[in-house]
């Protein structure tokens, strides 16, 4: 336990280092540019400056504090707005390349200058601290939000199975209790059951963590897409009892360059979603086909898609929730208890993440309507049968 908490404190420890060299690095650039824009706007306005009022110089250099002042710290463009005056005073004020003032009226405009510049900058860095403010602070709202909604899903999900587990194994080591042997068989049942759906769920949350951090990588390669389904399939066959399953494969379809283990949760989440959300006897069919886009110009390559559709003939989803059904922990307004609300939210993120879209609709005659579409490569049966 403590060579882990040593390892966790360095790795923590380095990430704050880099984080600070970062916002470092940052600081000095943005220094950097601050000078180096305000030399740049001058020694162009140097070009013009016996042809245009140097009054215009002033508007192009304050209009360029403005624009320092939304993307910068307050220090980088407070420098850039006490540059920009001097400037204006050396180089376009006459008498030119002198701090000196003749007129009255020039020292009063580049007083004024000086004072809106840094108003300016001042307003502007205040609005943008502001702003970030209420940003964190509905990022906050909305992260306790979707913590107390997790943690009221997971009372629920994570606590039935460990409690049919831990009933079941209370049971089975109970010494005064003569069980038969199919008593005993059923109680083992539970717990495979039980932990199946413990490991689901568990499965689910992993998922998301790595999603939100950006941690999947797909390892792409050649997939039997028929394969996979079935295989998926194969591990929900209690789910599917009270269904009809129809899988549709197209004759001699190709292999595609898809993640095995990503395509596996994605079919997994949806075919149990729609066993979970569909009456019993309900159909649920998966067609898959390989599709050549013919809307290309002639100088483009050809666009090789696999499409998979999962549809069933239940109730469908309310019109006024569709957009919302591929959000992180939502759930139907009407649906019934239980469940995270991450399966389909997890589902587009593995898609997307192997570059691939993903759409749900309500079909004529009612129903859900799954369809995806992955625009990845793709090899012919009969060449894999050939390189044999």
């Amino acid at each position: 336990m403590l060579y882990i908490l040593l390892i966790t404190n360095a790795v923590t420890l380095s990430k704050i280092s880099s984080k600070a060299m970062l916002e470092f690095k940052a600081k000095n650039n943005q220094y950097l540019i601050s000078i180096l824009s305000v030399t740049a706007v001058s020694l162009l306005g140097l070009f013009v400056r016996d042809v245009i009022d140097y009054k215009i110089i002033g508007y192009l250099l304050l209009f360029l504090v403005s624009i320092l002042a939304i993307f910068f710290e307050i220090k980088p463009v407070l420098i850039a707005a006490v540059l920009s005056a001097l400037a204006l005073d050396f180089l376009f004020i006459k008498p030119y390349y002198t701090l000196h003032i003749d007129s009255a009226e020039d020292a009063l405009l580049l007083l004024l200058f000086f004072v809106i510049t840094l108003i300016n900058a001042v307003l502007t860095y205040k609005i943008k601290r502001m702003q970030k403010a209420i940003h964190i602070k509905e990022a906050k709202a909305n992260t306790m939000k979707l913590y107390n909604t997790l943690l009221d899903s997971l009372s629920h999900e994570l606590r039935t199975p460990i409690a049919a587990i831990i009933g079941s194994i209370d049971t089975l080591q109970q010494k005064n209790v003569d069980l038969s042997p199919d008593s005993k068989e059923n109680l083992l049942d539970e717990i495979e059951k039980a932990s199946i759906k413990l490991n689901y769920q568990v499965e689910n949350l992993l998922n998301m963590s790595r999603l939100e951090s950006g941690y999947i990588q797909p390892k792409l390669d050649w997939c039997d897409v028929k394969e996979i389904i079935y295989n998926a399939s194969n591990r929900l066959t209690e789910e599917l009892a009270h269904h009809k399953l129809i899988i549709n494969a197209e004759e001699n379809l190709p292999l595609f360059r898809l993640d095995y283990g990503l395509m596996d949760q994605i079919l997994y989440n949806l075919i149990y979603n729609a066993t979970q959300y569909t009456p019993k006897g309900a159909k649920i069919q998966i067609d898959v086909k390989y599709e050549v886009d013919a809307d290309y110009d002639m100088h483009m390559d050809v666009i090789k898609k696999c499409v998979i559709t999962i549809a069933d003939d239940g109730h469908g989803f309310p019109e006024n929730e569709i957009d919302k059904v591929f959000d992180k922990f939502y759930r139907l307004q009407h649906s019934k208890t239980g469940g995270t609300g991450l399966g389909l939210s997890i589902v587009k993120g593995f898609v997307e993440v192997q570059h691939g879209t993903i759409q749900l609709s309500n079909a004529e005659e009612g129903g859900a309507v799954f369809e995806m579409a992955f625009a990845v490569d793709s090899l012919p049966i009969n060449t894999v049968e050939n390189e044999q």
